[in-house]
Order: C-alpha cells, then sequence, then structure tokens
C-alpha cells in the first residue's frame, strides 16, 4: 500500500477504536516493522499493515461481535472469553472490508492468532502476537517483563539462529505468563494457546 492508503486506513481505524486503542494500535505497527526488520525484513511493510488492522474490531461491544460471527458464519462457543472475539472476527471484518488484495492470507491469519497463538506459528504470525504483547505503550508488568527480556537478549545476538532462539524462548515465556494468570483469575485458557505453548517448548 502506498502512503496516501495508509494514511487513510488508519483514519478509518481511528474511527472505530477509542483513543487510548489507536494509541496502541499505532505501538503495534511500529513494533511489528521493528520486529520485521530484525526477522524478515523483506516484509516488514506488511508487518506494520498487520499490527494497524490487528484490533479493528476489539473496540466493538460483545453483542456486535456475536452478531458479526453470526453473519459471517463463524461457529464460536457461547462461553468464549469475550477478549477473544476481536480477533476471530477482527481477521473476516477488515478482509471484508479492505479485501483480500491487503488483508491476504498471511495478514488475516496474522490477526487471527495474535491473541491466543496457535500451533505451527508462522514466522509472520508470532511476529504480530509479540509485537501486540511488547509494544512500547503497554504498561502491564508481565508486558514490560516480556519486553526487556526480549530486548536485552536480541540485542545479544550474533546470528540469526541465535535471533530465533530468543524469539522462541520470548514466545514460551509470553504464553507461561498468560496461563498463569488466567490460572490465578479463575478463568479459562484457550485450547490455541495451550497447543502453542507446547509447539513452541517441542523446536
Amino acid at each position: 500500500m502506498i502512503d496516501n492508503d495508509i494514511k487513510a486506513l488508519k483514519e478509518i481505524i481511528k474511527g472505530l477504536q477509542k483513543p487510548h486503542r489507536f494509541v496502541h494500535t499505532l505501538g503495534v505497527e511500529q513494533e511489528a516493522y521493528r520486529l520485521g526488520e530484525i526477522f524478515m525484513p523483506e516484509k516488514s511493510g506488511k508487518l506494520a499493515l498487520a499490527g494497524l488492522l490487528h484490533d479493528i474490531t476489539k473496540d466493538f461491544s460483545v453483542e456486535e461481535q456475536f452478531r458479526l460471527c453470526r453473519e459471517y458464519r463463524i461457529d464460536v462457543d457461547k462461553n468464549i472469553a469475550p477478549k477473544l472475539l476481536h480477533a476471530i472476527t477482527g481477521c473476516e471484518f477488515a478482509r471484508r472490508k479492505f479485501g483480500i488484495e491487503v488483508v491476504d492470507d498471511e495478514i488475516y491469519n496474522g490477526i487471527r492468532y495474535h491473541t491466543t497463538g496457535r500451533e505451527n506459528m508462522t514466522l509472520f504470525e508470532q511476529i504480530i502476537y509479540l509485537a501486540d504483547y511488547i509494544e512500547a505503550n503497554r504498561d502491564f508488568s508481565d508486558c514490560v517483563f516480556l519486553r526487556n527480556y526480549f530486548n536485552i537478549n536480541i540485542g545479544n545476538c550474533s546470528s540469526a539462529e541465535q535471533r530465533l532462539e530468543i524469539l522462541r524462548s520470548t514466545m514460551v515465556l509470553s504464553f507461561d505468563l498468560t496461563i498463569k494468570n488466567l490460572i490465578d483469575e479463575g478463568k479459562s485458557i484457550d485450547f490455541d494457546t495451550i497447543k502453542a505453548r507446547n509447539y513452541f517448548l517441542k523446536l
């Protein structure tokens, strides 16, 4: 996409999000680009675009999320954690609004799995997931901890293999933190998150 298209896209997203969410969205855009420059520079611009789109339906009401699921014929458990809905609706909403030429399968899946992760995550999906977790505006203790862990360790890498290992260990740590918090809060854990953690442990 050209600069004018990105500017127009940001205005659309800004109109769909609360101010603090839009700040986060811009942070994820920047972080996805930064991580892209580290791991797949040929796609850093595309990763930034996925970062812009990742929370496009986040501020929709739960009722609207379920309405979109019905409209898009997405089968979801009625007891699903509400905060997971936006990833499920967001990828489809973004594709229908902007077209498959913008939201191709790579961006679609980056949006879809940026909250839970999944087994066999692509590098593109990992970057969007991690960018959402560690972007600079997030001040939750776990986000700060994970951001510091990644940034300190990635700075000590001298090879692509080492960088990928730091990414892998960061992903595992992120799932550990998420699962621990869900257990402490007495909440259910999405199966995709469990499968994702087990997948990265085996790499």
